[in-house]
C-alpha cells in the first residue's frame, strides 16, 4: 500500500512539474514562433505597400484587386521627368509694357520599368500570399477613397488576422496576443499596413521588425 501511495505521489509531482514547466516555457515558445511568423508577414506587407505606392504614383489611385496589382508591377513604367526654372516675357495690355514672368518647365526624359526599379528579384509574385508554411491564405486587400479636409484622397489597407498567423498555437496565449496594446507589440487582432479610415501607408508593427513607414 505504501508503494502505491508513493507511486501516486510521484505521478502527482511529475504532473505538477510539467504544469510549472509548461507555464514558463509555453509563453517563451509562443513568442518565438510568433516573432518569426510576424517577421515573414511584415516582409510581404512591405512589398504590398511598395507596389501600392508605385501604383498610386503612376495611376493616381491604389489597387484593390491583387491579380491586377501584380500585373501592374510586371507591365507598368514610371515616367522620368526633370523640372527646371525658366522665364518668358508677357505683354501687359493695361500698362502697355513687356513684363518678365517666371515658370517651371517639366521635361519628360524617358520611362523606367516599375518591376526593374522596385522588384528585380520578382518577389512581388507571391506578396499577396501568407508566407507561413501550412497556411493557405492571402492577405486581405482593400482600396478606395476617403474625404479628408474636403479632399477625396486615395487609401488602401492590407492585413492578416492573428487568428490566421497563429492558428495552431495556444488559444489562451493567442487571445492575449489579440488584446495587446504596447509600443513594443503589434496592437489589436491584425497585422496590417495602410488604413481605410486614415491617410497613412505605415504598418502597425514595432520597429523590432524594421521600419513601418514609407
Amino acid at each position: 500500500m505504501k508503494i502505491v501511495i508513493q507511486l501516486v505521489l510521484w505521478v502527482i509531482i511529475g504532473f505538477l512539474g510539467y504544469l510549472v514547466y509548461n507555464s514558463i516555457n509555453g509563453p517563451v515558445e509562443f513568442n518565438k514562433i510568433k516573432q518569426a511568423r510576424y517577421a515573414k508577414a511584415v516582409e510581404n506587407l512591405r512589398d504590398i505597400r511598395t507596389a501600392q505606392i508605385a501604383h498610386r504614383t503612376v495611376t493616381g489611385k491604389f489597387e484593390e484587386n491583387p491579380v491586377k496589382l501584380v500585373a501592374f508591377i510586371d507591365t507598368a513604367k514610371f515616367t522620368l521627368t526633370q523640372r527646371r526654372d525658366s522665364s518668358f516675357i508677357r505683354f501687359n495690355k493695361v500698362l502697355k509694357i513687356d513684363e518678365p514672368r517666371d515658370t517651371v518647365i517639366v521635361d519628360t526624359l524617358g520611362y523606367a520599368s516599375v518591376k526593374d526599379s522596385l522588384f528585380k528579384t520578382g518577389n512581388h509574385k507571391n506578396m499577396i500570399k501568407i508566407p507561413i508554411e501550412g497556411i493557405d491564405a492571402n492577405f486581405e486587400l482593400k482600396a478606395g477613397y476617403i474625404n479628408k479636409n474636403d479632399l477625396r484622397v486615395a487609401v488602401f489597407e492590407a492585413k492578416v488576422a492573428k487568428d490566421v498567423l497563429l492558428h495552431d498555437l495556444d488559444k489562451d496565449l493567442l487571445a492575449q496576443e489579440k488584446e495587446v496594446q504596447s509600443v513594443d507589440g503589434v496592437n489589436g487582432p491584425y497585422l496590417s499596413v495602410g488604413s481605410m479610415t486614415e491617410v497613412m501607408t505605415s504598418g502597425n508593427w514595432p520597429r523590432t521588425y524594421g521600419t513601418n513607414d514609407q
